[in-house]
């Protein structure tokens, strides 16, 4: 029951995560969209010397027309909206869910012996502590005099979001360190919004109610900051989904991978903002980022290619074991978890509902099954004790079946 109740609560948590997350992002981009499109005032409205532009769209059957000020405008209007709770709300339903799964769960989903011999408080401490320091050694850098060169910044960010990588990917299991390093990220995105972008913009409002003059600095840290979640984005969204697939977390150098793919999101994301502006639509320097994105990708295209490809009979990996043999082997390390009432605790279900109980259900699936032994992504942290021995001829075994 227990098993039970949880699903329906990870259910909902990711829910909530995935709306909070679509209303976030979307506000984020639309507003880094709109700073890019911001055209200066026609000749006979130009008196107004604290409007920085303007953009004119038409959306929904009507049209909207929209002013930025340089700083703040002459007179606070009676309503102001803001934007803060999709942030907040994306974080603690993200963070619950790692609590649920990755903490709750860490002998399946975030420890693996084989990497690590980390005890269960160990691990979520040490994730916990990532999750932090991560934060404030961003924060640091930036409120350095690092901060004025933003090229400089940002590649001293790349080496250390790559150290993170590398030291996650050898303390974790794949999948759990990809998540704590989105986790970190998406930490660092929230606390730029709780920390400096609200406050900053407090300020302004408090300095306008006040009457005092305004300080454009606060609001130049938040948009900073802004600027930087915006390039956070997509490798973020890269992390939320990689579960899914085992052949990146799963891979020998798991945390090349990451930062690849991750790097490819930010350039991605880098080209998307420079066709927003319109002085930067043309030329090799607005397509650089694009080249990076596609070369990234590609490398690691390449490089995640299998190694053995079964193309004959010259190709099998051994003799054929016995049926009994294999039977035995997915009875007791496969069922626990792939049966229709799993007997190994914390499932409730059969993961992605796949059914292991026979060898002709097994057979339905055979490459995703191979891949998944390869890469020891399954057993899910090994809970079930697959030993060397049967992994070779699970494998073994559909070698011959695909032929």
């Amino acid at each position: 029951m227990l098993s039970y109740l949880s699903d329906w609560l990870g259910l909902f948590l990711r829910w909530l995560h995935l709306v909070a997350g679509i209303a976030w992002i979307g506000s984020s981009f639309y507003f880094v969209w709109l700073d890019n499109h911001l055209q200066p005032l026609r000749e006979d409205e130009r008196a107004d010397a604290d409007v920085a532009g303007e953009l004119w769209a038409v959306h929904g059957g009507g049209f909207y027309r929209s002013r930025k000020y340089r700083v703040s405008p002459p007179q606070l209007p009676p309503t102001l909206h803001w934007f803060y709770w999709e942030a907040y709300t994306t974080w603690w339903s993200g963070f619950a869910l790692l609590c649920l799964l990755y903490f709750f769960r860490a002998e399946g989903y975030l420890i693996d012996p084989a990497v690590a011999s980390l005890s269960k408080p160990l691990a979520i401490g040490i994730a916990l502590g990532v999750l932090i320091g991560s934060w404030i050694i961003y924060d640091r850098l930036c409120r350095s005099p690092l901060a004025r060169r933003p090229v400089g910044l940002a590649v001293v960010l790349g080496v250390l979001f790559t150290a993170l990588a590398w030291g996650l990917c050898h303390l974790f299991s794949g999948r759990g360190a990809f998540m704590i390093f989105g986790a970190s990220i998406g930490t660092i995105m929230v606390a730029n919004v709780a920390m400096v972008i609200i406050p900053g913009q407090r300020e302004l409002v408090r300095a306008k109610q006040e009457g005092r003059a305004v300080d454009p600095q606060p609001g130049l840290r938040g948009k900073q900051r802004s600027v930087h979640n915006t390039y956070f984005t997509l490798p973020v969204l890269f992390v939320m989904i990689s579960n899914h697939y085992a052949m990146t977390y799963g891979a020998r150098n798991n945390w090349l991978v990451l930062t690849a793919l991750c790097v490819a999101g930010a350039c991605t994301r880098a080209w998307f903002v420079a066709r927003h502006r319109p002085q930067e639509q043309r030329g090799a320097v607005a397509a650089l980022p694009l080249v990076i994105a596609v070369l990234s990708v590609g490398a690691v295209v390449y490089a995640l290619i299998p190694s053995t490809v079964s193309t004959g009979s010259a190709s099998l990996p051994g003799p054929r074991p016995e049926m009994a043999r294999v039977a035995a082997i997915v009875e007791l390390r496969c069922a626990p978890c792939h049966s229709t009432t799993p007997t190994q605790p914390g499932f409730s279900a059969p993961p992605n509902g796949l059914v292991f109980q026979k060898l002709d259900q097994l057979n339905a699936h055979l490459p995703e099954v191979q891949q998944q032994l390869t890469m020891r992504t399954m057993p899910l942290g090994n809970l079930t004790m697959m030993t060397e021995d049967e992994r070779a001829q699970l494998l073994m075994w559909i070698g011959h079946r695909q032929h």
